[in-house]
């Protein structure tokens, strides 16, 4: 069943929404390349290439229910770290940004009686939770850390550790 013209605008919404912070984390991990950081630079990459994953899995919903995906306009805005925990700040800001935005987007499928779109909307809620937790993981250890360098090292070892994932939908 074809999504209504509003809920398509809706989920191209979050299409753009998706790329774009795919672009702050992409930002993010070149200012922590910058400071030498490269296990969190990796790190933040990886969440970059997750978030491309989370756009095709819009497109494809789209796609296969008759709409027409678009992108819209992106931009990551301006990305200013002056501190690694400046950049996880901005990584949990953007986080709880999706998240709000995927809230409003089942409250409105909901409202239209849209039943096909409960799946993946259920799927993004439960993915949000996770996204939200883990960063706010790494921020309460960057808060323990502060300008300490070997706990720093210590975590951006860690962090630089995650498997690879490629940006195919899962």
């Amino acid at each position: 069943m074809k999504l209504s013209e509003s809920l398509e605008k809706a989920f191209n919404d979050q299409i753009t929404l998706e790329f774009e912070a795919s672009l702050v984390y992409r930002q993010l991990a070149i200012e922590l390349e910058l400071r030498d950081l490269s296990g969190m630079a990796s790190w933040l990459r990886h969440q970059a290439d997750e978030e491309i994953v989370h756009a095709n899995k819009w497109i494809d919903h789209l796609a296969a229910r008759d709409n027409h995906p678009r992108i819209g306009s992106i931009s990551p805005g301006s990305v200013e770290v002056n501190s690694v925990l400046d950049a996880f700040e901005a990584a949990s800001y953007h986080e709880q940004r999706v998240s709000e935005s995927i809230r409003n987007l089942y409250r409105a499928a909901e409202a239209e009686g849209d039943l096909d779109s409960r799946p993946l909307l259920n799927w993004f809620i439960e993915e949000q939770v996770e996204e939200e937790a883990t960063v706010r993981e790494i921020l309460g250890r960057l808060e323990m850390i502060k300008d300490d360098g070997p706990g720093l090292l210590r975590l951006d070892e860690e962090l630089g550790a995650r498997p690879a994932t490629t940006t195919e939908a899962r």
